[in-house]
């Protein structure tokens, strides 16, 4: 029997280390009147765990169109072939992790922190900019350049019904130089992420926060940690 957890209206939690795999980061998939916008995909030792678990909340897997990489760690992206190779779906990640996803190199991926590699994995849109909007039939797709925990972070964010939901994965880190982290810029990131607002939060290791006092709590929870670092 699949497993899930609904966000909100027509966006799912639909992986995790308690939903699919120990190894696996959070998978959230996101319905659009276009199809369906995967945030993440595990770490890829049970990709077709995601895929029950997306059909037991009524989601097509064969409508994936769009994979969203939020950065390159394994953990997050070490299924990105399995869902290229059976739904044919676009692989989008940020041009600063981009090349360490295709080179599948074993420190800047942590493929060696979690004993594994990363196959080869093709990126087939790099985002550049600061703010870039990706459009899924009537819904925007925010993509925000998050810098701090690999140069490449991403996270995104959509507007609906009249709630605000941010992809935030792995706000709490961890940082470390075989990362290529920087502290400093992860403050300006989460700080960015603080002016959003957001009503929901969908993170990436310690599941959903729901209320906007309670995101910004927990996301200044870190930077509390973190601080004088």
């Amino acid at each position: 029997m699949g497993e899930f957890e609904e966000v909100a209206e027509g966006i799912f939690q639909v992986g995790g280390s308690d939903l699919s795999d120990p190894s696996d980061a959070a998978v959230y998939a996101v319905a659009c009147s276009s199809g369906i916008v995967m945030i993440d995909c595990g770490a890829g030792r049970s990709p077709t765990a995601i895929v029950e678990n997306m059909e037991e909340a009524r989601l097509d897997p064969e409508t994936i169109t769009t994979l969203v990489l939020t950065h390159c760690h394994v953990d997050h992206i070490g299924s990105v072939e399995f869902f290229r190779k059976n739904y044919g779906c676009s692989v989008v990640a940020h041009e600063l992790d981009a090349d360490a996803i295709e080179s599948g190199d074993p420190s800047l991926t942590a493929a060696r922190w979690y004993n594994t590699r990363l196959p080869k994995t093709v990126v087939d849109v790099r985002l550049k900019k600061e703010h870039e909007i990706m459009t899924c039939g009537a819904d925007e797709l925010h993509c925000l350049h998050t810098p701090g925990h690999t140069p490449g972070s991403i996270a995104a964010y959509m507007d609906r019904k009249g709630s605000r939901i941010l992809f935030g994965q792995d706000i709490h880190g961890p940082f470390s130089r075989e990362f290529r982290s920087d502290i400093g810029q992860w403050r300006d990131s989460m700080e960015k992420l603080i002016d959003l607002g957001a009503d929901i939060l969908c993170e990436g290791h310690f599941g959903i926060y729901r209320s906007r006092e309670r995101v910004e709590r927990y996301i200044r929870s870190y930077l509390d940690r973190y601080a004088g670092q």
